[in-house]
C-alpha cells in the first residue's frame, strides 16, 4: 500500500520559518551596535567583529553545508544547521565578554546552509507545478527577513536590551528544527562521494581573507596594505582552488556545473543585485535619521527608520511568487531582467532624495519589489540548469555569493558616505547619499543587463534535461518501510524526478 509523501503546505510552512530565522540574523545585530560596545567595555569597531565573524562563517559553511546535504539528507542537514544556529544564538546571548559573542555569531553562521537546503527540498518533495512560487516566496523571505531585522533589532533595544537579539533567533530555530524533524520528509536523493577536506581548506581561507578586509576596510582604509594584501591573497588562493577542483573526481566547487552560462550569469547578478539590497538597507535608515537640520533627513529614531522599510520589504512577498508567474509564461531571465531595472528605478529615485518619509516610503515599495522579482527567479534559474543532486551545491554557491555581494554594498556604501562627512556635524552630505544610491543604481541596472546573457526558456529547459541525463547517477535512499518506493509515483509528472529515478536504478 503507497504512503503519500506529506503535504508540501507544511513542508513549506516549516522551510519560511527556517528561512525567516537566518534572515533576520543578518541585520538585527546592527542597530544594536552602539549598546553592545557600551555593554561590553568595547570599540564600536571591535563589536563589528560580530557582523564579520557571521558573515564569514556563513559564506564558508552554506556550499559546505548544501554539498553534505545533496549527500546524507537535506532535512537531517537542516536540522543540523538550525541546532548550531540556535546554540550559537545561545552562546551570543549568555556571553558577557566580546569574544564569546562573536564565537556565538560563527556558530549562527552556520545557518546559511539553510537556504539551499530549503531549495533542495522544494525541489525534492513538492509537485512541479508549485515548485517556482514556493522558491519565490523562501526568496522573498530572505529580503523580509533582511528589512524586517533593522526594526526588530531597534525595537529590542529600544525596550528590552541586545540580548533578546539572540534569544529571539535561537527560538525561532529550535521551532523550525523540530517542526523540520516532525514534518518535513527527508529526501530521497543522495549523492554518494565524500567532503573535499582540502578544497574546503581552501575555499575557507579564499574566503575568510577577502571578505575580512572588505568588512573592516573603513577601519583600515581601503588602501591600506593589510586590506589590499588580505584581497589578492584570498584571490590567489581561490585561482588555487578552482585549479585544484578541476582535476577532482568528487570536488567540493564543481567548476563544470558553476561555469555553465545559465548559472555564471546568475550568480554574476545575484552578487551584483546582493550589493544594491544591502547597500539600500544601510543607507535609508541612516537618510531618515539624519537630522532635519541636514537640509535632506527626517530626525526619525531608529525603530521609526526601520518601519519605513517594512512596506517594501513586505512587497517582495508579492514580487516573489509574482517571479514564478513571469517565468512560466516569458523565462526567468524576463523576471530577472523586469526585477533589476525596478530595482535601478527604486535606487535613482532614492538619489533624488526624497522630501518626505511617505516618498522615501513609497521608493522603497518600487525598489524592493523589484529585488523580491530577482531574488525569486534567481534560485529557479539555477535550479533549472543543474541536475537535481546538484541542487544543494549549486544553490549553495549562489548563496554564498548573496553574502559576498551583500558585503560588497554596505561596505562601499558605508565607504562613500564617511568619505564626504562634514569634519564639524560628522554628518554625510547629501551629495554623498546621492553618490551611494546612484552607484548601486548602476550596479542594479548591470545586473539586468547581465540578464540578457543568459540562454532562453527552451535551450535553458534542454540544457537542464541534458545534464541530468549524463550527470553521475544519484541514489535513491531506500529508508524504512515503502515511503522512498513511493517517491516517483508521488512526483511522477515531473521529468527530472523521472531521469533521476531512472539513473537510480540498477
Amino acid at each position: 500500500m503507497a504512503h503519500p509523501r506529506p503535504k508540501p503546505g507544511r513542508t513549506l510552512a516549516v522551510l519560511l520559518l527556517a528561512s525567516m530565522a537566518f534572515a533576520l540574523a543578518q541585520t538585527t545585530v546592527a542597530p544594536a551596535i552602539p549598546d553592545m560596545a557600551r555593554e561590553l567595555h568595547v570599540s564600536v569597531g571591535g563589536v563589528t567583529w560580530t557582523m564579520s565573524g557571521y558573515l564569514v562563517a556563513a559564506a564558508i559553511l552554506t556550499p559546505i553545508i548544501g554539498r553534505l546535504g545533496d549527500m546524507v539528507g537535506k532535512r537531517r542537514m537542516l536540522v543540523v544547521s538550525l541546532g548550531l544556529f540556535a546554540f550559537g544564538g545561545v552562546v551570543a546571548a549568555l556571553a558577557g565578554q566580546l569574544p564569546l559573542v562573536i564565537v556565538g555569531r560563527i556558530l549562527q553562521g552556520a545557518g546559511g546552509g539553510i537556504i539551499p537546503l530549503c531549495f533542495g527540498i522544494i525541489r525534492d518533495e513538492f509537485p512541479a507545478e508549485k515548485r517556482p512560487a514556493s522558491i519565490g516566496l523562501v526568496s522573498a523571505v530572505l529580503g523580509v527577513g533582511g528589512g524586517l531585522g533593522l526594526v526588530l533589532g531597534g525595537l529590542f533595544v529600544d525596550h528590552t536590551t541586545y540580548h533578546w537579539i539572540f534569544w529571539s533567533g535561537a527560538l525561532m530555530a529550535v521551532a523550525a528544527a523540530v517542526g523540520a524533524e516532525l514534518l518535513v520528509p527527508e529526501s530521497p536523493v543522495r549523492v554518494p562521494g565524500h567532503i573535499d577536506l582540502v578544497g574546503t581548506l581552501l575555499l575557507g581561507a579564499g574566503l575568510a581573507m577577502p571578505l575580512i578586509a572588505i568588512s573592516q576596510a573603513d577601519s583600515w582604509g581601503w588602501a591600506s596594505t593589510a586590506t589590499l594584501g588580505l584581497i589578492l591573497g584570498g584571490l590567489v588562493v581561490l585561482t588555487a582552488l578552482i585549479a585544484y577542483e578541476r582535476r577532482q573526481a568528487e570536488p567540493l566547487i564543481n567548476v563544470p556545473v558553476l561555469t555553465q552560462r545559465a548559472v555564471l550569469t546568475t550568480n554574476i547578478s545575484t552578487v551584483l543585485v546582493g550589493f544594491g539590497m544591502f547597500g539600500a538597507f544601510l543607507l535609508i535608515p541612516q537618510l531618515a535619521q539624519t537630522p532635519k537640520a541636514s537640509g535632506y533627513g527626517f530626525g526619525t529614531d531608529a525603530t521609526t527608520a526601520g518601519l519605513l522599510m517594512v512596506p517594501g520589504s513586505l512587497a517582495m512577498l508579492v514580487t516573489g511568487p509574482l517571479a514564478s508567474v513571469i517565468g512560466r509564461r516569458f523565462g526567468g531571465r524576463v523576471a530577472l531582467l523586469t526585477g533589476s531595472l525596478l530595482a535601478a528605478a527604486g535606487l535613482i529615485l532614492l538619489a533624488t532624495l526624497p522630501g518626505s518619509p511617505g516618498a522615501l516610503l513609497g521608493m522603497c515599495v518600487v525598489l524592493f519589489g523589484g529585488i523580491g522579482l530577482v531574488f525569486a527567479a534567481i534560485p529557479n534559474l539555477i535550479i533549472d540548469a543543474v541536475a537535481v543532486e546538484k541542487t544543494g551545491e549549486a544553490t549553495g554557491v549562489n548563496a554564498l555569493l548573496r553574502s559576498v555581494g551583500s558585503s560588497l554594498g554596505s561596505q562601499i556604501c558605508a565607504g562613500v558616505l564617511v568619505a564626504h562627512a562634514d569634519p564639524a556635524s560628522g554628518l554625510p552630505s547629501a551629495g554623498a547619499y546621492q553618490a551611494a544610491f546612484a552607484v548601486c543604481a548602476v550596479v542594479a541596472v548591470i545586473a539586468g543587463l547581465a540578464a540578457l546573457a543568459l540562454p532562453g526558456r527552451r535551450a535553458l529547459q534542454h540544457g537542464a534535461s541534458e545534464v541530468a541525463v549524463i550527470a553521475r547517477p544519484a541514489t535513491v535512499d531506500h529508508a524504512p518501510g515503502p515511503m522512498a518506493a513511493d517517491v516517483l509515483q508521488w512526483s511522477g509528472d515531473d521529468v527530472r524526478d523521472a531521469q533521476v529515478g531512472r539513473a537510480a536504478q540498477p
